[in-house]
């Protein structure tokens, strides 16, 4: 009986917990969004935002509650993104990127003790991973490693040079990709979690940007030595499909939608400050924000549409690994960080030289600076070149519904 007390009480605290996060949330983005004209204007790390967001433990959220989590589904994970995203670009990103890496653990531990004691670790000390992803002459070709895994007894060895590893300096943890031998093809990949005291990092490049100036995301040459049973048991290309890309382009997308949603809330207070002050008459950049608010609705339609099929599909590998569903969720990130980009451009012009001025409290430049990263993350070019052959094969529809 004591034994059932004690599960159902449990049980209880989470579901408070997770029914608790949307404000949980909304507490580190106050933080956010108080610090993040500085973040942007010294290209630093968000240390006050993320004091924050550990003091609300959001990041170990999604790790089971066996392990000392809260299970928190994607669906909780996209509304933290976009609650962070309306405050703190930077902000939102990073912690995007730490749950993109998060689900890729979760999901392919397969009972793996080594890394279920790490995400034990990740929940009760609210450890903070970074991705490393990029590599050399690979550039954003996820799907090939230069760098090799090397066994030595029951270790592995790894020295890889990353284009970009975002917030390396400041995180907990790594988690990054690797031919999964020497001799290995460049598409034959492995997913290796290290923690600060498996690896070493040397700058090769700093991070001086139009927008994102908070990521800090520099260049390193990573070299780490740890238990061969850090290596996620999973292949790479099923994390790749199953969990990384669909992770990737919801979470991201999120963030996307947030800044485009923050940028129309400011359209809104300036069109209603310029009404007041000319006796109701709306300006002339009202129909832009008529434009933006009708881009903004279609953005939040494709990333809920994408999400709902996607959380239906997620244990379904058939689907998943459909060209369909595949064309669909990477089409996804391409429609949602269009329609972002033209949702804060409409913002701009609703409040024209208002919204232009950095020195106004209706500006939009840092949001269209952030935002304008969205078509190169994983370069929307790249994604529609590599689609071209697989739209060529499916066939078009016959109706509205099907």
């Amino acid at each position: 009986m004591e034994a059932q007390l004690t599960t159902t009480d449990t049980a209880r605290v989470l579901n408070a917990r997770l029914g608790d996060l949307k404000s949980r949330a909304r507490a580190a983005a106050s933080v956010a969004a108080k610090f993040a004209p500085q973040v942007d204007a010294e290209a630093r790390f968000p240390h006050e935002a993320f004091a924050e967001i550990r003091k609300q433990e959001l990041l170990g959220i999604m790790v089971p509650p066996a392990l000392g989590g809260e299970g928190a589904s994607l669906a909780e994970i996209v509304d933290v993104c976009f609650v962070l995203g309306q405050s703190c670009s930077a902000t939102a990103m990073i912690y995007a990127m730490h749950q993109i890496k998060m689900a890729c653990i979760v999901r392919h531990t397969k009972g793996s003790s080594t890394l279920e004691a790490i995400l034990r670790r990740i929940a009760s000390e609210q450890l903070l991973m970074a991705s490393s992803t990029t590599e050399g002459t690979a550039g954003g070709n996820v799907r090939a490693s230069e760098a090799p895994v090397e066994h030595d007894g029951d270790h592995v060895t790894l020295e890889r040079k990353a284009t970009v590893i975002s917030y390396a300096i400041e995180a907990d943890g790594i988690v990054t990709t690797a031919r999964r031998s020497p001799d290995a093809a460049a598409s034959d990949q492995v997913l290796l979690v290290v923690l600060k005291a498996d690896y070493t990092l040397e700058r090769l490049q700093a991070w001086d940007t139009l927008g994102m100036r908070g990521t800090h995301s520099e260049g390193f040459t990573l070299r780490a030595r740890a238990r061969a049973e850090q290596i996620v048991p999973e292949s790479y290309d099923r994390i790749h499909s199953q969990t990384m890309v669909p992770f990737a382009h919801l979470t991201w997308g999120a963030v996307w939608a947030g800044i485009a949603a923050a940028a129309t809330g400011k359209a809104q207070a300036f069109i209603r400050h310029a009404a007041r002050h000319a006796n109701g008459q709306l300006p002339p950049g009202a129909a832009h924000y008529t434009h933006g608010v009708s881009s903004l609705r279609t953005l939040r339609g494709v990333l809920a549409s994408a999400l709902h099929s996607y959380e239906a599909a997620m244990h379904d590998e058939k689907t998943i690994n459909s060209m369909d569903f595949q064309a669909m969720i990477t089409l996804t990130k391409v429609q949602v960080s269009e329609l972002a980009v033209a949702t804060v451009f409409s913002a701009l012009r609703a409040c024209g030289l208002s919204g232009y001025r950095n020195d106004s409290e209706f500006s939009i430049g840092r949001h269209l600076r952030d935002v304008l990263s969205s078509p190169l993350m994983i370069n929307n070019d790249r994604i529609l070149s590599n689609l071209a052959t697989t739209s060529l094969m499916t066939p078009l529809p016959s109706s509205i519904s099907g």
